[in-house]
């Protein structure tokens, strides 16, 4: 068993994504992913990144014109994943699929996986 508290230096973004195609039975590579954080003045972008080949996203982007990807910690969080572009034109009926959660274990890692279909999708709390 791993300790998921090490996973990351303190205070750096400790979460991860895998976008599975429940359809194709495969990864959905590609996917556009943003991360918001919520604060007083509601949901602002911190960071972005695609997953990879494997449908798997760990490094994050960071967006240096809005906030670091320092100072991880609890409160709200969302993925925003922009889906349309992996299916066919005008087959995603989720286009952009919005998973909010809450951290309340900061020096904790996060696996929030997305299982995906044109007309469905399912989310969890990950390992």
């Amino acid at each position: 068993m791993t300790d998921d508290r090490t996973s990351a230096p303190d205070g750096l973004i400790r979460i991860s994504t895998h976008v599975l195609d429940t359809v194709r039975g495969e990864p959905a590579a590609d996917v556009p992913v943003r991360l918001d954080r919520r604060d007083s003045g509601g949901w602002t972008a911190v960071a972005h990144g695609r997953t990879d080949s494997d449908g798997r996203l760990t490094g994050w982007t960071p967006l240096l014109d809005r906030l670091p990807l320092r100072g991880w910690q609890a409160g709200g969080y969302r993925l925003v994943f922009q889906v349309e572009g992996h299916f066919p034109p005008g087959t995603a009926f989720f286009p952009e699929i919005v998973v909010a959660f809450q951290v309340t274990e900061p020096d904790r890692r996060h696996h929030v996986p997305l299982l995906l279909s044109p007309y469905g999708y399912t989310t969890y709390r990950g390992s």
